[in-house]
C-alpha cells in the first residue's frame, strides 16, 4: 500500500490529482494516514459578560433626605408607643356608651355582666399595644434602612408616605367641619391639628423623595459617570 502523502503542515493529503483536507467533518480530529489523531484541545466557550452595575455616588441630597427619614420614622415610633397610653380611654368610654344605648333601646334585655366589660377591654388595651409594637418595630427598620440606604426601604417609605397623603384632605375636612369624632369616640383635643401638621409634613417629604428620585435615583444617588482622562499635550520643540 502506497505511503500517504501528506502536506508539510499534516492538513491536507495527495490523492494523485489535488491536496484533500485530513480534517473530520467536526474539525476536531485529522488523518495521519493510519489512525484518527486530536487536531487540539477545543476552546472553552466564552464565559458570559454582565456589566458591573453602575456604581451610585451621594449627593447633597443624600444625607439630609436620609437624616429626615430616620428623624420621622424616629417620631413616627415614639406616638405609635403612646397610641395606647391615650386611646385606651377613648375606647372605653365608647363601648361603655354603645352597651348603654343598647340598654336603653332594649329595656327589657338584661345589660352584659361587667366581667364581659372588663374583659372587652382588656382585649382592646392587648390589640392596641401590639399595634403600638408592630408600628415601632416598622419605624426602626425604616430608620436603620434610610442610614444604610437600602433601595427597597426607599420605596417602601415612598409608598407608604404616598399613603399617608391620602389620608390629609379627610383631616382638614374633619377640622374645618369642626368635628373630632370617629367610629363613634371622640379624639383627644388638638388630634385633629396634630394630624394635620403631621400630614404636611409627610406630604412635603414624599415630594422631595419623589423629586429625588427621578431627578438621580434612590436615597438621591446619582449614577457615577466616570470622565475621560485628558488627551497627552505633545511635548514643546
Amino acid at each position: 500500500m502506497a505511503e500517504l502523502r501528506l502536506s508539510d503542515d499534516g492538513m491536507y493529503y495527495w490523492d494523485g490529482r489535488q491536496w484533500v483536507t485530513t480534517l473530520s467533518p467536526d474539525g476536531r480530529f485529522r488523518w495521519n494516514g493510519s489512525a484518527w489523531v486530536p487536531v487540539g484541545g477545543m476552546a472553552p466557550p466564552a464565559p458570559y459578560y454582565q456589566p458591573p452595575a453602575t456604581p451610585r455616588v451621594p449627593t447633597p441630597w443624600t444625607k439630609p433626605m436620609q437624616y429626615a427619614v430616620a428623624a420621622w420614622y424616629g417620631v413616627s415610633g415614639l406616638f405609635a408607643l403612646s397610641v395606647p397610653l391615650w386611646m385606651s380611654g377613648p375606647m372605653t368610654d365608647m363601648m361603655n356608651r354603645a352597651i348603654q344605648r343598647q340598654t336603653s333601646l332594649n329595656p327589657d334585655v338584661s345589660p352584659p355582666p361587667p366581667e364581659f366589660v372588663s374583659t372587652m377591654t382588656s382585649m382592646m388595651s392587648g390589640i392596641l399595644w401590639v399595634s403600638a409594637l408592630v408600628g415601632f418595630a416598622i419605624s426602626t427598620v425604616a430608620i436603620i434602612g434610610a442610614l444604610k440606604r437600602w433601595t427597597w426601604m426607599f420605596y417602601v417609605v415612598l409608598v407608604l408616605l404616598g399613603l399617608g397623603v391620602l389620608g390629609l384632605p379627610y383631616n382638614i375636612v374633619t377640622l374645618v367641619s369642626a368635628r373630632s369624632t370617629l367610629s363613634g369616640f371622640n379624639l383627644p383635643p388638638g388630634f385633629a391639628w396634630l394630624s394635620i401638621g403631621f400630614g404636611i409634613l409627610g406630604t412635603a417629604l414624599f415630594i422631595w423623595m419623589l423629586i429625588a428620585v427621578v431627578r438621580y435615583g434612590p436615597w438621591a444617588m446619582a449614577k457615577k459617570v466616570d470622565q475621560p482622562a485628558p488627551a497627552m499635550q505633545p511635548p514643546a520643540s
